[in-house]
């Protein structure tokens, strides 16, 4: 009888130590996982501005050393990215493909103009420095039209400023809530202790020493809580590396470091200070009360 209540007691402590490691490796997750969105918010911003670019159109008299001088001379601008030139017969293709039929017989000429993308650096993409560079731009003798695409850098430029600011309100916010979580979590672990942890202290045992084994066990859950965190964070940032490999995300392994060092801290302070505050709780408790 004593041994099958035994490994009855033992089963229902491994169950109590399984869901206290789900309960610390979801939360770490999804701290993880803002976290990692927080240290590259910056990259992610970066991405979308640098896909914005100006047109330039250009005259249909530029002549094409004309052309090869500009396309030289914006390459070398502090705010280009990058550039390439689309003739007016590339564009023709390209818009008879997109509307299925060939304007340019239907109009007896081709209407477009020879134009040249510039695609600007994210710290250049304001509604402000993209007005300067367009003016600039105008100035030009060779250039017919300038055109970029200003509602959309306003809504860019407004909705990231936005984006930042409600993430760090979520981060104070949910690293809040992960430490009430995982200290309900450590909580019930030490609760179904109890009545041992009473049994040590009328039998001469000190707080520190009945605590140490607490401790030592909540560290032990916050680190595989953590490693399965961690693992689940990686799984992600790779699936985001595949699939937009522009990010770069796998490629900052610094930061990456950073962020998996993070969450083990985090997942060992919460669960030691969580253990600590659980253990005093009931080393305090009379023994009458252990019953509720």
């Amino acid at each position: 009888m004593s041994k099958s209540f035994e490994k009855y007691q033992k089963r229902r402590l491994r169950s109590s130590y399984f869901s206290v490691i789900v309960s610390i490796a979801l939360v770490l997750f999804l701290l993880g996982m803002l976290g990692l969105l927080v240290l590259k918010t910056k990259s992610i911003s970066d991405h979308f501005k640098e896909q914005v670019a100006i047109t330039v159109f250009l005259n249909d008299t530029a002549k094409e050393s004309s052309i090869k001088k500009l396309q030289t001379s914006l390459e070398k601008e502090d705010y280009t990215k990058s550039i390439n030139f689309v003739s007016k017969e590339d564009a023709a293709k390209a818009y008879s493909e997109d509307i299925g039929e060939d304007f340019i017989e239907y109009l007896g000429e081709n209407p477009l103009k020879n134009a040249i993308n510039i695609f600007i650096k994210s710290e250049f993409v304001t509604p402000e420095k993209m007005g300067e560079i367009a003016e600039a731009l105008n100035k030009n003798k060779d250039v017919f039209e300038i055109s970029y695409d200003k509602p959309l850098i306003d809504l860019l430029t407004k909705n990231i400023q936005r984006i930042s600011l409600w993430v760090l309100i979520f981060s104070g916010l949910f690293m809040l809530i992960a430490i009430v979580l995982i200290n309900s979590a450590i909580r019930l672990s030490v609760y179904s202790k109890r009545f041992t942890i009473k049994t040590m202290q009328m039998v001469g045992a000190t707080k520190g020493f009945i605590r140490k084994p607490f401790l030592w066990k909540g560290v032990q859950l916050g680190v595989l809580g953590a490693i399965v965190a961690c693992l689940g964070v990686f799984g992600i940032v790779y699936y985001i590396h595949k699939n937009i490999p522009e990010i770069n995300i796998m490629n900052d392994k610094v930061m990456l470091s950073i962020l998996f060092t993070a969450i083990i801290i985090i997942g060992i302070i919460i669960t030691l200070i969580s253990t600590f505050f659980a253990t005093r709780r009931f080393l305090n408790l009379r023994t009458e009360d252990l019953y509720y």
